[in-house]
């Protein structure tokens, strides 16, 4: 789904196809992908560019980590006097940070010397980048790489047919399944690399990042396909052709995940999804339109299910579905979006304009910075041993903005914390927050829902998804209230 630009935002800048890594302004962001397609540069103007940013690029800045592994001994040494290619290094540096290098690349330069929050990680930018700051892991040079590393999901076409649909493409209708994709995928990134994880350009690739990829593959066969995203929630509404709001999108896959661990378990097969899920909901009145409550206890036995008992905690995945206003985002909700990014856990925000979904993973100043799914590509299955796969595909050069109070209340954040301690980090940062929100929350935190508001039940067993902690009676079989308690937003 698409909508018109905004008055008075520029076209996209020729750099947008570039698979080199850049940043270009936002304004077209949320145009229909075939236009992405126009954008064409000649072949050897865009080698040029590409080579250029490949020596940038190339983490960790190869030419200066082997000199550093070659002379241990020189480690209490300055740098600057023990290799002159760590020279090159600064000058490549500086270079980035300058506005030379977006003039050769032909983009803009939109991002400031305001600090970015990037997925819980800040980078402190200077307009330059002349001083010291230009060999540090903050700046431009390691926000670029670090965006550039994060897995992106686009439209495809070309892929098998989706159920009866006879779609082979989900242009125009996929955002938001691809958006919430690139959501799950970081969490996997993140849990089985961390995340300081960086893709390096030598092959082979690390195993357990051509998994996740292969986990995100557009067939019946990949278990995070859209297919079978679309096939788990049929009962929320989902539909190939048809469009679906970020609530729906997080009960999906809720059914998805836990259908998943049902076929693993019996066939004694290892687990796709290596983390307890918890969709965060209200109490009995906030199912109405009061705050999600994350409750302590809930988690708890999320992850005692996903353990089957053996342990107390594991790793758990958040969703908070959220509705913060009619029309438009109600503005006293914005700083504490913003502040969400800052949170160690953070795994930004499935949303984007008004019938437009994007992957909001970073903020500066106003301005939201995401992955775009619009842009149409060929449909491409990565088998989990091939470790010298073409990745190219699912990463993305281009960092688009969009302000902030631009974009539709309808939103789900993620978090995804690694184990008990992180768990508690969250809450506490989650409960200042709620002190900070002035009687108006994003979601609360309590240790225990009251009998007369429980939602879940603890003795259901289902666990990693977080609907089996309620019976068949009491939510229809599906983990979550009944439907007429339930907003499809």
């Amino acid at each position: 789904m698409t909508s018109l630009p905004e008055r008075g935002e520029a076209p996209p800048s020729d750099c947008e196809q570039d698979t080199a890594t850049a940043v270009a302004s936002s304004s077209s962001s949320d145009q229909k992908e075939d236009s992405c397609s126009e954008q064409k540069e000649d072949s050897s103007s865009k080698q040029s560019k590409a080579s250029i940013l490949s020596a940038v690029f190339t983490p960790p800045f190869t030419i200066f980590e082997g000199q550093q592994d070659s002379t241990p001994t020189c480690e209490n040494k300055s740098p600057r006097s023990s290799s002159g290619s760590y020279g090159w290094s600064r000058i490549l540096r500086r270079f980035v940070g300058s506005t030379s290098m977006w003039r050769l690349l032909g983009c803009t330069k939109v991002l400031t010397s305001s600090d970015v929050w990037f997925l819980g990680k800040c980078y402190k930018l200077s307009p330059e980048e002349s001083s010291s700051d230009s060999d540090s892991d903050s700046g431009h040079a390691a926000f670029l790489e670090d965006f550039s590393s994060r897995i992106w999901i686009t439209y495809r076409k070309g892929f098998d047919v989706i159920s009866d649909s006879k779609l082979t493409s989900d242009v125009n209708w996929g955002c938001m399944v691809r958006s919430s994709q690139m959501l799950v995928a970081q969490a996997l990134i993140f849990h089985h690399l961390g995340r300081s994880w960086r893709k390096l350009p030598e092959k082979p690739y690390n195993q357990e990042y051509i998994g996740v990829l292969h986990l995100f593959g557009d067939s019946e066969a990949c278990a995070f396909s859209i297919h079978n995203l679309l096939q788990a929630g049929r009962g929320y509404g989902l539909a190939a052709g048809s469009w679906v709001g970020p609530y729906a999108m997080c009960r999906a896959w809720q059914t998805l995940i836990r259908t998943n661990r049902e076929q693993a378990d019996a066939v004694d097969a290892k687990e796709n999804f290596p983390m307890a899920l918890y969709v965060v909901s209200g109490d009995e009145d906030g199912e109405r339109g009061g705050a999600p409550v994350v409750c302590i206890d809930v988690a708890a036995q999320l992850c005692s299910d996903f353990n089957k008992g053996q342990s107390t905690w594991s790793p758990i995945l958040l969703l908070v579905p959220l509705v913060l206003g009619l029309d438009k985002i109600n503005p006293r909700y914005i700083p504490l979006l913003k502040e969400t990014f800052t949170f160690p856990q953070s795994l930004g925000i499935l949303g984007g304009r008004p019938g437009t979904s994007t992957y909001i993973a970073g903020v500066q100043d106003d301005r939201a910075l995401y992955l775009d799914p619009h842009e149409v590509q060929m449909a491409v299955n990565i088998a989990p041993d091939n470790l010298e796969a073409d990745t190219s595909s699912y990463h993305c050069s281009v960092v688009r903005d969009l302000a902030l109070d631009q974009i539709d209340p309808s939103l789900a954040i993620g978090f995804y914390c690694r184990g008990k301690d992180d768990f508690d980090d969250f809450c506490s940062r989650a409960s200042e927050l709620v002190e900070k929100a002035k009687g108006a929350p994003l979601f609360t935190v309590v240790q225990s829902i009251e009998p007369s508001k429980q939602m879940y039940k603890q003795d259901d067993g289902l666990g990693c998804s977080g609907s089996g902690m309620a019976n068949d009676d009491d939510l229809g079989g599906s983990g979550e209230a009944g439907e007429e308690e339930w907003q499809i937003l």
